[in-house]
């Protein structure tokens, strides 16, 4: 997720009104086709799912894979997002704080027929929501350099409940990205380490804390973004070899399969001898790796689809959401909000058409409204 700084700018775009609007077909070339593959790993849907799952139409099915960017500052547009559309989660950036204050988010809650989740990227250090309210934290790398495992998971459970006492349900935190950039790189002091058992330990501990206090951590960004070349906010980023990542980015990873109550999100990483030049949030093969090798059976999400120049260069939104889906995520996050119709009107005509399988749809949804305890 974004820096303050990058954030900041989210905020101002938000109140301008313009956030979320598709760009012109002129703009954007069209997007690839997604490659045929095989279906991704499935989950059961238990029969109280079921049951949820029976009472939605065709568009509120969909409208829950959603994850939408709402502005920090205007809590009765979140509100109206969540009671018209009944998105399943909102995402709160940027540096305002009205949402985060005087149960502005139970108002949110309340509009949400089967519950929405309320997302922040609290990590501490440069990426922090609720600094300004209940103090800052520290950064992971300093985490990881002046602190012990237990008081790091301590710290974790803290910042939880702060968190859950404002209303925050889910947090994009930890990275489990491996690196050794300066701090100030895009991943940079975000890591816990250049040592892969350091990242896992301490960023196990971090979400362990945050599911202790009732928030569910999102470990990011798989298959890992910190030996990476590029920044996805302002352009491609490619990864080393796959058989690198392996030996290093992405065996923190191999801790993720036995943390219950926990999710993934997938970053925009091309990945040489895995994605076939795609991103990893939209190449089928990178959620076959994290479902197949990795064993990970909890909710998976897409990095930020609508305001990184990885994803907004090639695809416009609604086309990059059903692209996410078909590849294996169960929702897509995009952080810069604005109008969800046209997207749910591409949805709708994919699932209508057979190009959105309704088996696909059913998976994800089961283990979206699991995650937020709608149902069994």
């Amino acid at each position: 997720m974004k820096s303050r700084i990058l954030t900041t700018v989210l905020a101002v775009t938000l109140l301008a009104g313009c956030a979320g609007e598709a760009p012109p077909p002129a703009a954007v070339p069209p997007a690839p086709p997604v490659k045929p593959s095989a279906p991704p790993v499935t989950s059961t849907t238990p029969a109280a799912c079921a049951e949820v799952v029976a009472q939605l139409s065709d568009r509120q099915r969909l409208a829950q894979l959603l994850v939408v960017g709402v502005d920090p500052g205007d809590p009765a547009a979140a509100v109206r997002l969540v009671r018209d559309e009944q998105v399943g989660g909102v995402f709160v950036g940027g540096n305002p704080t009205a949402l985060l204050r005087d149960g502005a988010l139970d108002r949110v809650q309340q509009a949400a027929r089967f519950g929405v989740s309320i997302a922040v990227d609290e990590e501490g250090g440069r990426v922090q929501r609720i600094d300004q309210l209940d103090g800052p934290i520290p950064s992971a790398r300093q985490m990881a350099r002046t602190m012990s495992v237990a008081q790091v998971r301590a710290l974790g459970g803290e910042r939880g409940r702060q968190l859950r006492a404002r209303g925050v349900t889910v947090d994009y935190a930890p990275s489990l990205d491996v690196s050794s950039q300066p701090d100030d790189g895009p991943i940079g002091d975000r890591s816990y380490s250049a040592d892969p058992a350091v990242v896992r330990d301490y960023g196990i501990a971090f979400a362990e804390g945050l599911r202790d206090a009732g928030v569910t951590p999102v470990f990011k960004h798989f298959p890992g973004h910190g030996h990476a070349q590029g920044d996805s906010h302002s352009g491609g980023v490619t990864t080393p070899p796959l058989a690198e990542l392996r030996a290093a980015d992405l065996r923190p990873y191999e801790a993720v399969a036995g943390f219950a109550g926990g999710a993934v999100m997938v970053g925009h990483l091309t990945v040489p001898g895995l994605t076939d030049g795609q991103p990893a949030s939209l190449s089928p093969t990178a959620y076959r790796l994290l479902r197949t090798d990795y064993h990970f059976t909890g909710p998976v999400l897409t990095d930020d689809l609508g305001a990184m120049k990885a994803i907004t260069s090639t695809y416009r939104l609604p086309d990059a959401v059903l692209h996410a889906l078909l590849a294996g995520a169960d929702q897509a996050l995009w952080s810069s909000g604005g109008d969800v119709g046209p997207v749910l009107d591409r949805l709708q005509q994919a699932l209508a058409s057979g190009e959105l399988p309704a088996a696909r749809v059913t998976d994800a949804l089961s283990r979206v409204l699991r995650a937020k305890h709608s149902c069994g």
